[in-house]
């Protein structure tokens, strides 16, 4: 029954690329059609038929036309061809550098009778797709520092096969046991099948050579001698994209489902269980990433081991989590990164590519970017972090013209702060009027929505989003405050140079930058007065340690002062821990 339900499966997704060739082929008549009218005529005049004057302006006209239409789909066609497809940024894994892992990717091909895949790679993402990189375009890449694990028979990974690259999420292989990650790679390997099939295997090309070309033509697009020519052949392959979309999109879940179907024949019962392991996988790493990494990105540090992040970011959920109970019983099992032979550089190496895809840092290491092992992250991450956005905080009082605290004060305090949020009335005792500026109110949105109701809080937290917005501007390629490099709207998504490819979050609102500067703030007067400690917590990031114990009842505090200008919780918190906010602190 099983066999059956798969080739149903799979006849339909070839009726399917049938259709898409179906277009293709129209598309070539629609080109061939006024040179046969060109022929027709011509033929009829050598033969004594269509003659007159009449006839002869109708040859002249229709060859002329004939002519530019083959031209025009000529060019059309050499740039679908030619044009790079998009492929995904992964790390290719040669078979000298994780021979246990292809064996087990080889045994799951044949008990699937299906082809085995040309190569593998990994990508710092929760996901595992086949992707075709048979592209002349697509060929090996010279190798780069952190880039590519590659042993010495990295000659065996070039892709002359015509199989697609198996792409495995790199959290699955530290996560995940031997047994789950092939129960959750079966449906995946079993789509290999339907890949090899001369009609799907045409489709795909077609479509992804239209996908390529609108990327193309949007690229020469920008240049104004060549905008007309982009401009017509973005059209035409918009349109044929467009009338093939429905039919791509049916023959993809018809190869699906018949890779699904196929897959249940082998680890049917421990698949169950692994998918179980894949949400967890994913919400550890996305709280791991947006957390932990990005404040080290930030600071243009990258952590060098992401996924063994993920393992204790998971073993901590299970450790709070009672609906992850009996989660860390599988930690005695042999874990799927023993498949690979150097598991440190490989995740070195994706670590760096997950920098480059979700914040846009540099593909190697420099000054400005160099990498940091969580051993040192509280040190040099936290601290940094906390002293940097303090310094910040004092230089817009600075600018605001806000006096220190008291005469006497020889450093900036964390009094200087409290006292100008609860200051009296919007600009009292002598400061300037720190109202922000007028702003327009979008539709029926309330027009203060992303500031606090506190007047002053109100204008620092203005002034503090110019200024990290300005500071981000600077450190951007070219100094600009535009669109990142390549980040153009058609071809942000198809091109692996133009990076960020998938950021992680929109940027923060002004009512989050102040209260991240003034946690900061208060965090600093903790260091340097109460010998409390920066720290790392695996799913909720930067945190402050008060002898030993993490400190969980801040944020509310701050928030109470920033938000209504109201200090009393916080001071009396400050009172409990001994923190003495009129001394002065260590900015960085």
């Amino acid at each position: 029954m099983t066999g059956i339900g798969v080739e149903a499966r799979a006849q339909g997704a070839r009726a399917r690329a049938l259709a898409v060739l179906r277009i293709r082929g129209r598309a070539l008549a629609v080109a061939l059609l006024p040179a046969a009218a060109a022929v027709i005529l011509l033929a009829g005049g050598s033969s004594g038929h269509f003659t007159g004057h009449g006839w002869d302006i109708a040859r002249w006209a229709t060859s002329v036309f004939a002519v530019l239409v083959l031209l025009a789909a000529g060019v059309i066609a050499l740039v679908v061809v030619r044009a790079r497809p998009a492929v995904t940024p992964t790390v290719a894994i040669a078979e000298s550098a994780a021979p246990d892992l292809y064996r087990l990717v080889r045994d799951l091909a044949d008990r699937l009778d299906v082809p085995a895949p040309s190569a593998i790679a990994l990508t710092p993402d929760c996901d595992s797709w086949l992707e075709d990189r048979t592209h002349p375009a697509h060929g090996p890449p010279p190798p780069r520092a952190l880039d590519e694990i590659a042993g010495p028979g990295h000659h065996a990974h070039r892709r002359t096969a015509t199989a697609p690259v198996l792409v495995i999420g790199s959290p699955f292989l530290w996560w995940m046991r031997v047994g789950e990650l092939r129960a959750v790679l079966a449906p995946v390997v079993a789509g290999t099948g339907p890949s090899a099939h001369p009609d799907i295997a045409a489709a795909r090309r077609f479509v992804r050579g239209l996908d390529a070309a609108v990327a193309a033509a949007a690229d020469r697009g920008r240049n104004p001698v060549v905008r007309p020519l982009g401009a017509g052949i973005g059209w035409v392959a918009r349109l044929l994209l467009r009338s093939c979309q429905v039919h791509a999109a049916e023959m993809e879940r018809g190869v699906a489902a018949a890779a699904a179907e196929r897959a249940q024949s082998v680890d049917y019962g421990v698949r169950i269980v692994a998918q179980e392991q894949v949400g967890l996988a994913y919400a550890g790493w996305d709280r791991l990433l947006t957390r932990v990494a990005l404040p080290a990105w930030r600071m243009g540090r990258w952590p060098s081991r992401l996924d063994a992040g993920v393992v204790a970011a998971l073993t901590e959920l299970s450790r709070r989590d009672r609906l992850a109970e009996g989660f860390t019983s599988r930690l005695g099992e042999r874990p799927a990164c023993d498949l690979l032979e150097e598991p440190g550089a490989v995740d070195e190496a994706t670590s760096l590519l997950a920098a480059r895809l979700f914040h846009g840092g540099p593909a190697e290491t420099g000054p400005d970017w160099s990498p940091v092992a969580w051993q040192e992250y509280p040190d040099e991450v936290v601290d940094r972090k906390w002293r940097t956005d303090a310094a910040r905080l004092h230089r817009v009082l600075d600018v605001l013209g806000v006096r220190r605290a008291t005469p006497a004060a020889d450093g900036p305090t964390l009094a200087r702060v409290l006292n100008h949020l609860t200051g009296p009335g919007p600009a009292g005792d002598g400061e300037p009027d720190c109202h922000p500026a007028p702003r327009v109110p979008l539709g029926d949105e309330d027009e203060d929505d992303d500031l606090p109701q506190n007047p002053r809080s109100a204008a620092l937290a203005t002034r503090l989003g110019a200024e990290v917005a300005r500071e981000e501007a600077e450190a951007m390629p070219g100094g600009s405050g535009g669109q990142p490099v390549g980040q153009e709207p058609e071809a942000a998504l198809w091109d692996d140079r133009a990076l960020p490819l998938l950021p992680l979050q929109p940027p923060r609102t002004d009512r989050e930058l102040l209260a991240d500067h003034v946690t900061a703030m208060v965090c600093c007067a903790a260091m340097d007065t109460v010998g409390a400690t920066p720290g790392l917590d695996w799913l909720d990031g930067p945190t402050l340690l008060v002898e030993g114990e993490r400190v969980t009842d801040l944020t509310p505090r701050v928030l109470s002062l920033v938000e209504d200008g109201d200090a009393i919780p916080l001071r009396t918190w400050l009172v409990e821990v001994g923190i003495r906010p009129e001394k002065p602190v260590r900015l960085g």
